[in-house]
């Protein structure tokens, strides 16, 4: 959420891993790290490592073998990336981390680099390999213990690895690549081509346990319930005797992070809610009312919907949007917070997915998808010191979390709402009339949805408002009037979705309940794109 002023200076976080209330209690003896070389996905790798129940963090691709070895983590996956390994401008590692004696295992571009640096080749190919493909396994080894001969695989490269030299050998594999998969003879050092991290690989959790468990030699001890354990000590500690704010959006990330900070700290905790106008429908009462009925914290709810009106006047910009909502919230939480005595700290409910999305994570070469008002928007002048427990966390890990912690399950499995709430669905100028349209249609969406018995086999469906007009006949009358987007999809983890195959049946009474009900819309279409390429949210 967002911030407030105060003469103590923002105090950035650390890249050291060790800091994260996630590697605290004993729990970074049996860590993987994943050198991030700019792929979008590079969390992926880490969230299926963890399904291992083996903790994993994402470091810069550029870390020294010398910190590596002080870190000592028990196996390094080196990331995919854009790059060609062989172009000047090539982001590379540390040559010595191969010979350290932690097992690596590269993935795709990370492939490539480690088989370069000890003496293999790599070209660009004529025939690239973007989708699915058969593997052929010729030496299971330790990496694919337990495979078939064949097994479907994910692939998406224009460069492969063209010599192995003597000191590499062939483990796997397909018809166009015939260095699918590698080992070194003498080092602990494996690479394959294709993404074992993506669900287009089926066996791909597979080839991750087998170099996790038994390659790396990790025990399966990393749990959620460590997880918080850890963090209430780790905030406990941190925060003393003074007092925390914490804004509340009506998602289950702030609230989680509400939980554990009142499980830590209980009424040191003041929680401010901003009613923005771009909330969805009925949201500040329902948030009023989880919130007093499971916290006992201080709550401040501050109207600012004409503020927020003001600002966003005439922009249609989707990141001159986000910029302006950061900055007025800002201002509406400096003004509220200025009336909480001995405020110092301020939490906010940060994932990793934003964090890799914002370009934050980790200073790497990955590109900015989008910005986060909670990661990307902030002035640095902003007074508070940071905290953000949920960071290194994935949305189905922050949700089993909100269990864990006791909250309830219509909180917990809510649908995610974005930061910027409404701006974001409402495309083209925000106006309150617009808004008006979009909450009421979004409110239909969600429950036809939940009346079909599908929210929990859904992991986000919503409305969005186009900036079309189109041609209708309405009481044998033309309209020329707004379109409305259903989006609804299916994902694990955010960083990748697909669109849920909702029945017919249900989308025929949503568009009729949205074209009869809500007043200036005469056509409904289904947003069936996949992220990627596209975004789960529009905007």
């Amino acid at each position: 959420m967002a911030p407030v002023s105060s003469d103590v200076p923002v105090e950035p976080r650390p890249a050291d891993p060790s800091v994260s209330p996630a590697t605290a209690g004993g729990l970074t003896d049996q860590r993987i790290v994943v050198l991030d070389f700019g792929s979008q996905y590079a969390q992926l790798i880490a969230r299926r490592v963890r399904e291992q129940n083996v903790y994993c963090e994402i470091l810069r691709h550029d870390i020294s073998a010398q910190r590596l070895r002080e870190i000592a983590p028990r196996g390094i996956i080196l990331s995919g990336g854009p790059a060609s390994v062989y172009a000047t401008d090539a982001p590379r590692c540390d040559p010595d981390l191969f010979r350290i004696g932690i097992p690596v295992l590269g993935i795709c571009y990370g492939m490539q680099l480690a088989t370069e640096a000890l003496g293999g080749q790599v070209q660009h190919t004529e025939r690239r390999e973007y989708g699915r493909a058969s593997c052929r396994i010729l030496d299971p080894d330790k990496l694919f213990a337990g495979f078939p001969e064949t097994t479907d695989v994910w692939m998406s490269h224009g460069d492969q690895v063209s010599g192995i030299g003597e000191h590499f050998q062939v483990l796997a594999e397909t018809s166009t690549c015939p260095y699918a998969a590698v080992r070194h003879r003498e080092l602990p050092v494996y690479g394959m081509q294709f993404h074992p991290e993506v669900t287009h690989t089926p066996l791909g959790g597979q080839v991750l346990h087998n170099f996790v468990i038994g390659i790396c030699g990790c025990a399966e001890t990393w749990h959620l319930g460590d997880f918080a354990q850890a963090a209430i000590d780790d905030l406990r500690q941190r925060v003393g005797n003074r007092r925390v704010i914490c804004g509340l959006s009506g998602g289950v990330d702030s609230a989680v992070v509400a939980a554990l900070l009142y499980k830590a700290i209980g009424s040191q905790l003041s929680c401010i809610l901003v009613n923005n106008g771009l909330l969805r429908k009925d949201e500040q009462a329902a948030v009023i009312s989880e919130f007093t009925n499971h916290f006992r914290a201080d709550l401040h709810v501050v109207d600012a919907e004409q503020q927020f009106m003001e600002v966003l006047a005439g922009i249609t910009d989707p990141q001159e949007k986000r910029r302006r909502i950061g900055h007025a919230f800002i201002e509406c939480f400096k003004a509220e917070a200025a009336k909480i005595d001995d405020a110092h700290f301020l939490a906010q409910g940060t994932l990793y997915p934003d964090v890799i999305e914002s370009g934050a994570a980790i200073d790497g070469p990955a590109a900015t998808i989008k910005l986060h008002h909670n990661v990307g928007g902030l002035p640095e002048e902003l007074g508070f010191e940071l905290i953000e427990p949920l960071r290194d966390l994935f949305k189905d890990e922050v949700r089993r979390l909100g269990c864990e912690l006791g909250l309830p399950e219509t909180l917990v499995w809510r649908h995610p709402f974005p930061g910027p709430g409404l701006a974001v669905r409402c495309l083209g100028e925000v106006t309150a009339e617009r808004l008006v349209k979009l909450r009421e249609a979004d409110s239909i969406v969600v429950n036809e949805i939940k009346a079909a018995g599908l929210y929990r086999q859904t992991s986000q469906s919503f409305a969005v408002l186009l900036p079309v007009q189109s041609v209708g006949v309405m009481g044998d009358a033309r309209t020329y009037e707004e379109t409305v987007a259903i989006r609804s999809v299916n994902t694990d983890d955010f960083m990748t979705a697909d669109w849920s195959r909702l029945p017919y049946e249900l989308l025929a009474r949503i568009s009729t309940r949205i074209i009869n009900e809500v007043a200036g819309v005469n056509r409904v279409c289904y947003d069936i794109s996949s992220k990627p390429p596209a975004t789960i949210e529009w905007e």
